[in-house]
C-alpha cells in the first residue's frame, strides 16, 4: 500500500473516528471504517478506496471510469466500488456517501 494512499485514508478516517458508534474493523485481510460493526470503508489491494454505496451510485461512478465495481471470486458486488488512488479526490465524497449508507441501513 503507498503511503499516499495510507495518508489520505487516515485522514479521512480521523473525523469519522470521533462520531459515536466509528471504530476500525477487519474487512477482508485489511482494516476499515465500520459504523456500529458494519464496515462502510476500507483501503484495499491496488492502493484504492473501497466503499460501500447504493448500487445505483455504484454503477454512476464506474460509468464516469474513475471507480470500477468491485469483483470478488469472479462475482461483480452490487453495493462496492474500488476507486484508485488516482482519484483521491473523490475519496471524501465516496466515504461520506458510504457512511451515511450503511449508518441508514445498520439497525442502531
Amino acid at each position: 500500500m503507498s503511503r499516499a494512499a495510507r495518508e489520505v485514508f487516515d485522514g479521512i478516517s480521523a473525523g469519522y473516528l470521533e462520531r459515536a458508534g466509528v471504530d476500525i474493523g477487519p474487512m477482508f485481510g485489511s482494516e476499515g471504517l465500520r459504523i456500529r460493526g458494519k464496515v462502510f470503508a476500507f483501503m484495499g489491494y491496488r492502493d484504492g478506496l473501497i466503499a460501500k454505496l447504493p448500487e445505483a451510485r455504484v454503477t454512476a461512478l464506474a460509468d464516469t471510469g474513475r471507480g470500477e465495481r468491485m469483483v470478488m471470486r469472479d462475482r461483480a458486488m452490487r453495493e462496492w466500488v474500488f476507486v484508485g488512488e488516482d482519484a483521491t479526490d473523490l475519496w471524501p465524497d465516496v466515504v461520506a456517501e458510504a457512511f451515511a449508507f450503511v449508518d441508514e441501513i445498520t439497525p442502531r
